[in-house]
């Protein structure tokens, strides 16, 4: 799987905490609620987003299997200060080749964030499949959905975003990723498998103050679109032009994402 540095995931944070659709966080608390304890998975947890988005929400005693193949986000996951009653247990673990194993166990919720673009079709009926088979609930927060909004307009936006999206859809580690398509494919399969799915937007807003923000984004896609075939000087131009704007305090941007809980609509 393509990896991310912890300095990118520490700037994003805020913007993912912000993002998370609240009716999502909602169903996925009052699922859990009068439960003694919760038992729960991340999936590729990075250096522990979802819980401490999630946490807070869910009844007070729980127990946290973090599950990631980056040794260095895991143990910093596994190392940050957790709330009165969590526990962790950190499980470094390839999902390609491994899912199976990170589902062993008795399992109140199956959480991820910011993954489900980044697999395949294959791997995310893979996953439904063997969620479905346990019946147990899975959140899955801010998968990009291809939409893009950046203020002011340069004429190289479109063609940015369309290689953006093109390069969404390659592979990530888990075969040809489903990218911008994931969080349709996914509503769509979890109903079809008998689940109740709860499903709102989660766009990552950013204003003229949010500069740094903006620049890794604004960076990322214009390399993004350099290995898609875009032309060096198209893409050279857009960049420059649209960081001048962050820098003059003019830009900003909205980037979509979707968040979705799916719930077995049968009692474990």
């Amino acid at each position: 799987m393509t990896g991310f540095s912890a300095d990118w995931l520490a700037l994003r944070e805020p913007f993912d905490k912000r993002a998370r659709n609240a009716d999502v966080l909602d169903a996925v608390a009052v699922s859990l609620k009068g439960l003694p304890s919760t038992r729960i998975v991340d999936l590729a947890c990075g250096t522990g987003s979802t819980l401490r988005a999630l946490a807070p929400r869910l009844p007070p005693s729980q127990n946290w299997k973090l599950v990631d193949n980056d040794l260095g986000l895991l143990a910093r996951a596994a190392a940050m200060p957790h709330p009165k009653g969590v526990s962790v247990t950190a499980v470094p673990l390839d999902l390609n080749r491994d899912l199976e194993a990170a589902l062993d166990g008795a399992v109140d919720l199956i959480a991820t964030s910011a993954l489900l673009d980044l697999v395949s079709e294959a791997w995310l009926e893979r996953l439904a499949v063997e969620i479905a088979a346990r019946s147990i609930p899975l959140y899955a927060a801010l998968s990009y959905d291809g939409r893009a909004e950046l203020t002011p307009v340069d004429p190289l936006d479109e063609k940015i975003v369309a290689a953006v999206n093109a390069h969404q859809r390659t592979d990530k580690g888990f075969g040809p990723a489903l990218g911008p398509k994931a969080a349709a494919f996914a509503i769509a399969r979890f109903q079809s498998l008998g689940y109740a799915v709860t499903h709102g937007t989660s766009d990552w807003t950013a204003g003229p103050d949010d500069r740094e923000f903006q620049n890794e984004i604004l960076s990322g896609w214009a390399l993004a679109a350099r290995e898609i075939g875009v032309p060096l000087s198209d893409t050279v131009t857009w960049l420059t032009r649209r960081r001048d704007m962050v820098a003059a305090g003019r830009a900003s941007l909205r980037v979509g994402h979707v968040d979705v809980f799916a719930a077995p609509m049968r009692t474990r």
